[in-house]
C-alpha cells in the first residue's frame, strides 16, 4: 500500500482502472512481452503470427494447439489487485475496470463493470450458428473444435490480430474514462493499440501509473509507482 495512492483514492469518487498483463502475472498467467512471456518462447511461428485472424483461418489446427497450450490457464485465481478493485467498486469509488486481459479474473474477484477490450477465453461461439461454449469445451477438444449442433468451427471470443475491437465495449470504456476523476493505469506497458490510445480520453484530476517498467504515460502522470501491482493495491501491507 502506498500512502500517496491511498490519499488519491480517498478523495476520488469516480475511479477507472485501466489494466494489462501485469495485473494477471501475479496470478500465474504469463504475459506476452516480459522476459518469461510468450514472445520469448520457441514455436514454429511467432505468437503474434499464430494469434492473427489470417492464421486462424489458414492453419486452424496449429492455432488451436497454441491456444490450448498457452492462452487457456487452468486454476488461476484473482490476486490482491483484482480483489481490491472489486472492493473499491462495491464501496462506490470505482466506476469501471477497462482491461486488455482475456482471463476473466476481474469478474472472478467480484467486479461487475468490466470492459474486456480483447475479449475473453471464457466465451466461445460457433461461427456458423452462434451457439455458446465455455472454456472447458475448447480445452477438452482436440484438433479444430466443432459445434455439436451444426459442425461449425467454435471460435474463442478473443480479439485476434487483424480484428477490430468490439464497438460496444470500446464506447463503454471511452465513456467511463472520459467521466473519471481518477485514472489508475496498472500492469501495462501501453504499447498495444488501439487499446492504449483510450487513455487520451481522460480529463480528470489524478493520473496514476503502476508498472514495473516505464510507460508512455509517465510524463503526464501525477504519481508513478514501480512496484508489483498486487503489493501496491493490497490493504494488508503497512503504509510506506
Amino acid at each position: 500500500m502506498v500512502k500517496a495512492l491511498e490519499d488519491i483514492i480517498a478523495k476520488s469518487s469516480s475511479i477507472v482502472f485501466f489494466g494489462g498483463a501485469g495485473v494477471s502475472t501475479e496470478s500465474g498467467i504469463p504475459d506476452f512481452r516480459s522476459v518469461d512471456g510468450l514472445y520469448h518462447q520457441k514455436y514454429d511461428y511467432p505468437p503474434e503470427t499464430i494469434l492473427s485472424h489470417t492464421f486462424w483461418e489458414k492453419k486452424p489446427e496449429e492455432f488451436y494447439r497454441f491456444y490450448r497450450d498457452k492462452l487457456i490457464v487452468k486454476g488461476a485465481k484473482p490476486n490482491a489487485a483484482h480483489l481490491r478493485l472489486a472492493k473499491l467498486e462495491q464501496q462506490g469509488k470505482l466506476r469501471a475496470v477497462v482491461t486488455q486481459n482475456i482471463d476473466g479474473l476481474h469478474q472472478a474477484a467480484g467486479s461487475k463493470t468490466v470492459y474486456e477490450l480483447h475479449g475473453s477465453t471464457l466465451r466461445n461461439y460457433c461461427t456458423r450458428c452462434g451457439r455458446f461454449y465455455d472454456v472447458d469445451f475448447i480445452a477438452n477438444s482436440t484438433g479444430v473444435p466443432r459445434c455439436t449442433e451444426c459442425g461449425g468451427i467454435v471460435k474463442p471470443d478473443v480479439v485476434l490480430y487483424e480484428e477490430g475491437l468490439d464497438e460496444e465495449v470500446l464506447s463503454g470504456a471511452v465513456d467511463a474514462i472520459r467521466h473519471a476523476d481518477t485514472l489508475i493505469i496498472g500492469g501495462t506497458s501501453l504499447v498495444v493499440y488501439p487499446a492504449a490510445g483510450l487513455i487520451r480520453y481522460f480529463r480528470g484530476d489524478n493520473l496514476v501509473v503502476i508498472n514495473m517498467q516505464p510507460t508512455g504515460a509517465d510524463a503526464s502522470a501525477d504519481l508513478c509507482i514501480a512496484k508489483p501491482i498486487g503489493q501496491v493495491l493490497s490493504e494488508d501491507i503497512s503504509l510506506d
